[in-house]
């Protein structure tokens, strides 16, 4: 996800991307430890989307 896409959201749309992006990461995690992920570039992916979902959400709570 691009910076400039997330920072056309609303607030609330981002905590609900946090909350999926969680729950992606979690996944992730499971399927790493059975051995079953496949691609393990996926996992800093979605750790750095995480990120920047923060990122975003510290800057318009700044501005509020």
């Amino acid at each position: 996800m691009k910076v400039a896409e997330l920072r056309e959201k609303t607030e609330k749309s981002l905590l609900d991307s946090l909350v999926e992006l969680s729950r992606d990461q979690f996944n992730l995690r499971m399927q790493k430890a059975t051995g079953q992920l496949s691609k393990s570039d996926q996992i800093k992916k979605n750790r750095r989307s995480i990120a920047r979902i923060n990122t975003i959400l510290n800057e318009k709570r700044k501005q509020a």
